[in-house]
Formats: structure tokens, C-alpha cells, sequence
């Protein structure tokens, strides 16, 4: 073999390692707050924080026992250890000047998308008078435990101005927000947020991350009969891999719009395990084709399912009609980047490598095999195992 394939293969297993080598410790959503700031006339300030029970049970162990139950009497007696996380993990200021808690509401929980969350309500006062122009939010939580936790927030103005959403990244720089009241809010500044919130989905979305990568493997190569058989061609390779592209971009923004909006609610936890088995269907595919039709046909199919699981944060947010459409679009448009990148960095390298009998045996067959039994125990574990339930 020359040195030119072994350094090709050299950088395709490199690229491979960097996608999937944290995939098992990602099996699930990713880590979501929602902080929600609504401003008076008066200048007085409502802050609410939902934060996930299984986050705070991570953290705070909440459950007095190992049963995999966890009791609102158990949730309740750590209440206070709530309350102080939150004040840690949220501080606010209004035109540069401080505001302080003045009472906290009555221990709740809510139901989102993916579970059961712990409501946080307090009430804010700051040193400045009248509505302010901007509040400035220092947002803490999760930093020293979890990298990839976002705090999805929305900021309600006085007067019916049109909310502002934005997400935070914990430990990050503090974030200086319009209220609404005197400083317009742009919609390029809030696809922007959005966007950037695309790309951190896609990005430690290990579901997403290897269905796009178990895809690409065999899209240098063409079905024939029961087995593969390399495209004679690049620019065939490129044409098939857009028309798998195109078609889950297409399917899955179809769905993110119709569940965002909340036209369509399907069981977070049945459509989590669809999307795990959707990848184990598509690696034992590359093992030996066995699914009918063009390929991009079941991979829009797919797409549906997949769109439903970007759909969380946003429909979490309680966007509304023209108040989605800018932090959707922004959201779609990252997930697409994320993906392009993906194919960007893998595509070249299996084109360099797909007549190789290596690739076959090395790369395909086993990097597939890998596949399916990685996403055939996260279908398991999402259908079978929830990892936490909540009891009386």
C-alpha cells in the first residue's frame, strides 16, 4: 500500500475518534434551563428559573434512597439547597445597578418536553428607578459540572413589547440584554443567539453526530445488488450526499416548525428512542443494504423523527407566531451549518479512500458495527431504562 491511502486513512480515523469518541457519555438531551425575566412598569422584576430534576439530582442528590424514584417529598425537603443554587447561579443587574431577591414563590414543579422540572420563582427589586433600558445577567449554573448546559432565556418588556430570547452559556462573559422598553431588539441579534445554539446542538448531539457520520461512510459508495461497490466518480459521491442532506434537512425542519410551534407534541421519551434506532437502522444498512427504495427516502423518514428532538428549547420558550420565526429560522440555520461542517471535514477524506479495501474492513465495517450496537443500547436504555422517574 502506498503512503499517500495510509496517511488518508491516518486522517480519517483522526476525524472519526474527534466525532464519536464522546458519544457514549451524550445519550441523552442535552442539558437545558429556561430563565424567563418578565419587567413591570414599575421596574420590579419577576424572575423565573425551571431547572431539570434529574440536573439537580446529579448535583445535590436529591433522592434519599437508590430506587430510581424521585419523591416530591424528597424534592421538597431540599428546597432550600434549590434556593440557594439558584441565587448562585443567576445574578441580575438593571443599567449596571444591582438587584436584590425580595421574595421567593411557593416550591413547584412543571412538565417540559423531556421531564419533570423544579420551578424557581423570585421576585427582584434593583437600585434604579423606573423601567430599565437593559439588564445585564451573570448566569452560573451548572459551570463547574456540566459543559454543555444552556440557559434558554426569554425577557418579557413592559407594554407589550415583543419578547427577547437569548441563550446563555454558564460562565461565560455577563450578558447585556434590551428589555424592549428603550433599546430595540433586532431579529439578526436574536437568530444570531439561536444560531450559535444550533451549532452547540448538532455539535454534542451524539445521536444527530453519528447518524450524519453513519450516512456519509457509505455515500462514496453505490448499492449493488446485496452489497456496496465504490462510485466511480466524485461528483456522484457529492450528488448523493446533497440529496441526503437536502432530504434530512428538509423532513427535520418540517417537524422542528410544526413542535416548536406546538402543533405537534409527540412523548419526548418514544421519540428520543425512535431517533437512537433510526441510527442503529442506518449502520446495519451500511453492513448489508437491506432498506428499500432510494436512500434518501428513508433518510427524510428519519428526518421527521430527528426534528422533533431539536424541537425542545424552543418549544419550551413558549414562542408564539411571529415571536418563533426568528429564533427558529436561527436554530435551523446552525443545525445546517453544524451538519455541513460534519460533511466538510469527513466526505473528502472517504472519497480519497473508497476503493481501498481498507476503508471496507477497517473503517466501514467495523465503524458501523460500532454504530449499531452503540445506538441499539441507547434505543434500549431510552425505551426501557428512563433514568429518572418521579413519585409521590
Amino acid at each position: 500500500m502506498t503512503t499517500v491511502p495510509m496517511r488518508g486513512l491516518a486522517s480519517l480515523l483522526l476525524v472519526l475518534l474527534t466525532v464519536v469518541a464522546p458519544l457514549p457519555a451524550q445519550a441523552h438531551k442535552p442539558s437545558d434551563a429556561y430563565l424567563t425575566l418578565e419587567v413591570a412598569a414599575d421596574g420590579r422584576i419577576s424572575q423565573r428559573l425551571d431547572i431539570a430534576l434529574r440536573d439537580l439530582d446529579r448535583d445535590l442528590d436529591l433522592g434519599a434512597d437508590t430506587d430510581g424514584v424521585l419523591r416530591w417529598g424528597e424534592v421538597r425537603r431540599r428546597w432550600d439547597a434549590l434556593e440557594q443554587l439558584a441565587d448562585a447561579a443567576v445574578v441580575v443587574q438593571a443599567d449596571g445597578q444591582p438587584c436584590r431577591r425580595t421574595s421567593t414563590g411557593t416550591p413547584q414543579l412543571d412538565t417540559h418536553v423531556d421531564g419533570t422540572y423544579a420551578v424557581l420563582r423570585r421576585s427582584l427589586q434593583c437600585a434604579g428607578t423606573g423601567v430599565p433600558a437593559a439588564l445585564t445577567i451573570d448566569y452560573r449554573l451548572f459551570a463547574g459540572t456540566d459543559p454543555t448546559h444552556r440557559g434558554i432565556t426569554r425577557i418579557d418588556g413592559p407594554g407589550g413589547a415583543a419578547p427577547l430570547t437569548r441563550v446563555l452559556v454558564p460562565g461565560a462573559p455577563p450578558v447585556q440584554l434590551a428589555t424592549g422598553a428603550a433599546v430595540p431588539t433586532t431579529p439578526w441579534a436574536r437568530m444570531a443567539s439561536f444560531f450559535a445554539e444550533g451549532l452547540h446542538h448538532i455539535a454534542i448531539g451524539a445521536d444527530h453526530l453519528l447518524f450524519l457520520t453513519t450516512l456519509l461512510m457509505v455515500a462514496v459508495w453505490r448499492r449493488q445488488g446485496d452489497g456496496w461497490t465504490p462510485r466511480a466518480t466524485a461528483g456522484s459521491a457529492w450528488r448523493e450526499t446533497l440529496r441526503l442532506v437536502t432530504a434530512f434537512t428538509v423532513a427535520h425542519s418540517l417537524t422542528l416548525g410544526l413542535a416548536a410551534s406546538g402543533m405537534l407534541a409527540p412523548p419526548t421519551r418514544w421519540v428520543e428512542s425512535l431517533i437512537a434506532a433510526s441510527v442503529c437502522v442506518a449502520a446495519l444498512d451500511n453492513l448489508r443494504p437491506f432498506l428499500p427504495g432510494p436512500r434518501w427516502m428513508t433518510v427524510a423518514v428519519f428526518g421527521l423523527v430527528h426534528g422533533f428532538g431539536f424541537a425542545g428549547p424552543l418549544q419550551d420558550l413558549g414562542l408564539r407566531g411571529t415571536d418563533l420565526a426568528g429564533p427558529l429560522l436561527g436554530f435551523n440555520l446552525g443545525v445546517e451549518a453544524g451538519q455541513l461542517l460534519v460533511v466538510a471535514l469527513l466526505l473528502p477524506l472517504a472519497l480519497r479512500l473508497r476503493a481501498s479495501d481498507i476503508y471496507r474492513r477497517w473503517i466501514v465495517r467495523p465503524g458501523s458495527a460500532v454504530a449499531a450496537l452503540l445506538a441499539l443500547g441507547w434505543t434500549l436504555e431510552r425505551a426501557l431504562l428512563p433514568a429518572l422517574q418521579l413519585g409521590r
